[in-house]
């Protein structure tokens, strides 16, 4: 097969044939396997193996969008006459466009980021294994009644972006995946729990069988779950669960709302959003984290940035069209598929610890709430307003008396985020490290 800067660059060249003003055009292939048991023999397994082609074309401040799943040359050429057509057709934007040429990465060191695994590809075999062996730690808890799934599998992923104004990389990323499901009870009894772990390199994973056990460990601690008292309360988001609470104010600081005034965050530039003390920071530089890139889907060097220091906001995420939107400049923060334009989004993130452990901000929160799973959302973007089903444990003078479900948690985000204290669990070879997040007063609707 063609490698992907040579498909990059014919895509490009047809789309200067065809008669667009510039263009890009990015290449993923994929190649993934995973496998899944039940009742210890296998039970599923499917091995995908393809190649994207995205385009997107821009004639004046008119733009479009094409993608394919064929690399022939005669492919390209109608992809590339396709999307000249759409872009003459469409309203114009006077904020899209490449970037200046003299702001796209240069020597960059992408075998630093370590993003792929060198060692050879797992066969069907060595993941049914693991599967295999997730499953019996599972069962083997006892209370455990039923492994509902335990699976493994693995990817790798190879991308390649260029510019018809010079620029062009690319890459490959990696992962191997383990996890379990377990389940205890029957009937409206019934409660389930999982466990499931990620690497980028397979050495680095933990053992299939502890991952099993952790999973049938989480289900015994929901047996005999039921509705936590309604009232006002402390609610502790547990490590696995924080980063969605962290990933709302991610999402209020994205330039796409900003820029379209839709944020509950709009007017907090400058301001206070978390505790004083309190970071987060991107930085897109970890060794063997999924997050990690050398360079953004615009071509712009990604860098470590503060999205918050010393609890005050810092700035928004930024791709270059929202930059120019709202006349700032460009975070190095576009990502992008092959169908679509570049979107701002950010990576891999990292909280500020705390200086206590899990255990003590239970015990310091007295009676309360810790949230290990949440379902449904009603969140509104431009006031912040948040309620959400959850489940999880109860809290009595700093003990946890047992678990809980059926409940639903409300508060503002603004609030919310302004007095959480974190503790100290956070996990590293996540993309995104957030500790346990303990907020001070939550509604909670249950029994």
């Amino acid at each position: 097969m063609t490698d992907l800067e040579t498909l990059s660059q014919a895509i490009l060249a047809a789309a200067k044939k065809a008669g667009a003003d510039t263009a890009d055009a990015i290449v993923v292939s994929g190649d993934s396997l995973s496998i899944e048991v039940a009742n210890a023999a296998l039970e599923h397994a499917e091995r995908a193996e393809g190649i994207d082609l995205g385009l997107r074309v821009m004639i004046g401040q008119r733009q479009a969008c094409v993608s394919v799943s064929d690399s022939r040359s005669e492919t390209i050429e109608t992809m590339a006459e396709r999307a000249v057509a759409m872009a003459r057709e469409a309203p114009e934007d006077p904020h899209i466009g490449l970037a200046d040429p003299a702001d796209l990465a240069q020597n960059w060191d992408v075998d630093a980021l370590q993003l792929a695994d060198p060692s050879a590809a797992p066969d069907p075999d060595a993941l049914k294994q693991f599967a295999l062996e997730a499953e019996a730690a599972a069962l083997a808890v006892n209370g455990v009644d039923k492994v509902d799934s335990a699976g493994a599998g693995y990817s790798k992923t190879s991308i390649h972006l260029a510019t018809s104004n010079g620029f062009s990389g690319g890459y490959s990323r990696t992962s191997t995946s383990i996890s379990a499901v377990a389940i205890t009870g029957t009937g409206l009894e019934m409660e389930r729990d999982y466990n499931g772990e990620g690497r980028t390199f397979a050495s680095d994973m933990p053992s299939a069988a502890d991952i099993g056990r952790i999973a049938g460990e989480r289900t015994i601690a929901r047996k005999g779950a039921k509705k936590p008292p309604t009232g006002t309360f402390p609610v502790l988001y547990d490590e696995r669960i924080s980063s969605g609470l962290i990933g709302h104010l991610v999402s209020a600081i994205n330039g796409s709302m900003i820029a379209r005034g839709s944020s509950w965050l709009k007017d907090a530039l400058g301001e206070m959003v978390l505790p004083q003390g309190m970071d987060l920071v991107e930085d897109p530089s970890r060794i063997r984290v999924a997050g990690s890139k050398p360079f953004d889907a615009e071509g712009l060097l990604t860098q470590r940035r503060a999205l918050v220091e010393n609890g005050i906001l810092q700035g928004w995420t930024l791709d270059l069209a929202t930059a120019r939107k709202l006349n700032m400049q460009s975070t190095a923060s576009a990502a992008r598929g092959t169908s679509a334009p570049p979107s701002p989004s950010v990576g891999n993130l990292n909280l500020s610890a705390g200086n206590k452990t899990r255990a003590e901000l239970i015990s310091d929160m007295g009676t309360g709430l810790i949230i290990t799973s949440l379902i449904g959302s009603s969140i509104n973007g431009n006031t912040g307003d948040y309620s959400r089903g959850a489940s999880g444990f109860w809290v009595e003078n700093g003990e946890i008396t047992g678990p809980v479900n059926e409940c639903t948690v409300a508060g503002n985000l603004r609030d919310m985020l302004g007095s959480i204290i974190a503790a100290n669990d956070g996990r590293s070879h996540l993309s995104r490290v957030v500790p346990s997040l303990l907020v001070e007063s939550m509604t909670i609707a249950g029994a």
